[in-house]
């Protein structure tokens, strides 16, 4: 990506994001603002910038989340929606409650992460033992393993009545995001400046074993730290926000297919084309049947999708 084309996209970022704040259920505006009307900032403040962080914090999180599973799985359709990370922090949630009762969001964080990495790991051993490595397999195993956690998941929560609990955590939904319910997120921070420090090394890991071992990289070293970040960047989303799809998946081959794979840029410009897909998406969200809100799932699947579409018909022009 060109720095012009970059700056473009960082005003985009910048109008989305003054959009966010001030477009709502209950519209405020600048002068209000500088008024030091009360109501007007207790909006803002418990409510309008705790739900655009969140916004934003989620897109980075769920981007970097699904490049650096595509690096390390070397297959650009395999993402935390289908390895079964999310799956499986899903299940790691309805496991704490079932064990442990009601716990601290941390606490189900901690379970919610310990299980996306168990599954991930799983899967990861299952494509390196796998001889047919077909690019559309390799991501159709992991959501035929989701598929078959998320049913366990749901017999466990039927068995003790967990189902409303787990129909929140399956919708993704930025809704009743308000100050102290959405700092857990604020955990992505160190994780993206790991996966900023190392992206060269997990681009070299999806060249394979022998190539890594060829420059000095440790293979098995860089994909547990991977499979760590993976899983802790979507545990900590799933917990707070719920299941958010095609974020990991598109982002980051839309950055690839658009503007390369140039290692220098490319964590920054997932990052921002993350933030910037799902503002757009809450933003249509809280709009398309104004006052009133669309599931963001519902959205961002539209948009997603239609985005997915003109990528790859983009691609097979310039291969043509």
């Amino acid at each position: 990506m060109s720095s012009k084309t970059r700056s473009i996209y960082v005003f985009v970022f910048l109008g989305l994001s003054l959009a966010s704040i001030f477009i709502g259920a209950n519209d405020i505006n600048l002068s209000q603002i500088l008024k030091g009307d009360a109501l007007t900032w207790m909006i803002l403040i418990e409510g309008r910038i705790p739900r655009y962080l969140s916004v934003v914090m989620t897109g980075i999180s769920l981007s970097i989340a699904g490049l650096i599973m595509q690096r390390i799985s070397q297959n650009r359709f395999v993402s935390p929606s289908t390895a079964v990370t999310m799956d499986g922090a899903r299940f790691g949630i309805i496991i704490s409650l079932v064990a442990f009762g009601s716990l601290s969001i941390q606490s189900r964080m901690f379970f919610a992460w310990l299980f996306s990495m168990v599954f991930t790991v799983l899967f990861m051993i299952l494509i390196h033992k796998l001889k047919f490595k077909n690019v559309i397999f390799i991501p159709l195993l992991g959501m035929m393993l989701g598929m078959i956690v998320d049913s366990i998941t749901t017999f466990i929560a039927l068995k003790y009545d967990l189902m409303q609990t787990l129909s929140g955590y399956m919708m993704g939904s930025f809704t009743f995001i308000l100050k102290g319910r959405y700092e857990l997120l604020f955990t992505s921070i160190p994780l993206v400046l790991i996966a900023l420090f190392y992206i060269k090394r997990f681009a070299i890991v999806s060249m394979g074993e022998d190539f890594a071992k060829s420059v000095g990289v440790h293979y098995g070293r860089t994909l547990i730290l991977g499979v760590l970040v993976v899983s802790m960047l979507s545990a900590s989303v799933v917990t707070t926000i719920g299941t958010i799809p095609f974020v990991g998946l598109i982002v980051p081959n839309m950055v690839s297919y658009l503007y390369g794979d140039s290692d220098r840029y490319v964590i920054l410009d997932t990052a921002l084309m993350g933030s910037i897909l799902l503002l757009l998406s809450d933003l249509i969200s809280r709009l398309v049947i104004y006052p009133y809100e669309v599931p963001i799932g519902l959205t961002l699947g539209v948009i997603g999708s239609l985005f997915f579409v003109v990528i790859l018909i983009r691609g097979y022009h310039e291969k043509a």
